[in-house]
């Protein structure tokens, strides 16, 4: 689960969206297929969630490049009318949006530049830079009383843009990741912020956001005795229904066996990182169902990339995963 940063260009172009966002009435007069998104206050709306007991989330990411490319306004409504209590992977200079909205973000990035998952914890080339500016996010997060904040292993070359710089032993890459970790746990503790590292898959080479090539934590035990190694309560499993689905399979033994490492969990359909639609091979209803058995109280977020009416689809997971 992972944010695509925006280019300058399209930075500019999503700030003038906020400027604008008075104005913009592009939800507000969906077409009839899609639904109208609806601004009158949470309590006064019909959501889709029903059910409560799966907390569930909307990944900012996904839906801002791709399908209707909607902003953190439109995101909020989208939330807002489907019933799911958060927009999360939103920079903490939008978490007034979010607060207005009463929503939170369930998840906050990391705040490293680029692709945040390639310069991670397993490498001391970038560990300073890395534990620095989760720590900034863990402050942000505490400020506004959000739960969570991501973590990755990193690419595993020394050069994390060069894969001829040689790779860091896997268990290298987990001792590093378990001293980092550390560091940033104490801090976490004392601002009552978890951190979740996160569980990439490096079988798709499709697309830049379908698969990670190279990530060094691509299993779910190898990254499972990582947060057992640190031993704080501060520090929980990004559980990727998605990711853990093409690496290792068996889901819902892997959800019972983890449950109580787990801090967040993501959905997207497999293959494809699409809609949780019939297409794809992964039972959600039933992944939910093994979450609520478990007894986890956390977020639910959906990080699928829209291949069609995002409304559409969105509403089709919200309403899969409400159990």
């Amino acid at each position: 689960m992972t944010r695509i940063p925006p280019a300058p260009e399209q930075t500019l172009s999503r700030r003038r969206l906020l400027q604008q966002a008075a104005g913009l009435a592009a939800l507000g007069t969906a077409t009839a297929t899609t639904g109208a998104i609806c601004h009158a206050a949470p309590q006064e709306v019909q959501t889709t969630a029903q059910h409560g007991r799966i907390k569930q989330s909307i990944a900012y990411w996904c839906f801002n490049v791709a399908g209707d490319k909607w902003n953190i306004e439109q995101q909020a409504q989208v939330a807002r009318r489907l019933g799911c209590v958060s927009v999360e992977l939103v920079e903490p200079t939008d978490f007034n949006v979010l607060k207005k909205n009463d929503l939170i973000c369930a998840l906050t990035p990391n705040g490293m530049p680029g692709a945040p998952f390639a310069k991670g914890l397993n490498n001391p080339r970038y560990q300073e830079e890395v534990i620095g500016r989760t720590r900034q996010a863990i402050d942000a997060n505490a400020e506004a009383e959000f739960p969570n904040v991501i973590a990755f292993n990193g690419y595993k070359w020394h050069d994390a843009d060069d894969p001829a710089s040689g790779e860091i032993p896997p268990e290298e890459g987990a001792k590093n990741c378990v001293a980092a970790l550390k560091k940033l746990a104490m801090h976490a503790e004392r601002r009552k912020v978890n951190i979740c590292i996160e569980m990439l898959n490096t079988r798709d080479d499709s697309h830049p956001m379908k698969g990670h090539p190279g990530y060094q934590g691509d299993n779910m035990d190898y990254v499972a005795e990582i947060v057992k190694k640190v031993g704080s309560p501060r520090v929980k499993l990004l559980f990727d229904i998605y990711h853990v689905q093409v690496m290792d399979g068996d889901v819902i033994r892997r959800i019972r066996q983890y449950g109580d490492l787990i801090g967040h969990v993501h959905t997207a359909g497999n293959p494809g990182r699409c809609e949780l639609d019939d297409d794809q091979e992964i039972n959600f209803a039933a992944c939910m169902k093994a979450l609520v058995k478990i007894g986890y109280d956390g977020y639910v977020g959906h990080e699928f990339i829209p291949t069609r009416d995002p409304m559409k689809g969105l509403t089709q997971a919200v309403s899969l995963c409400d159990v």
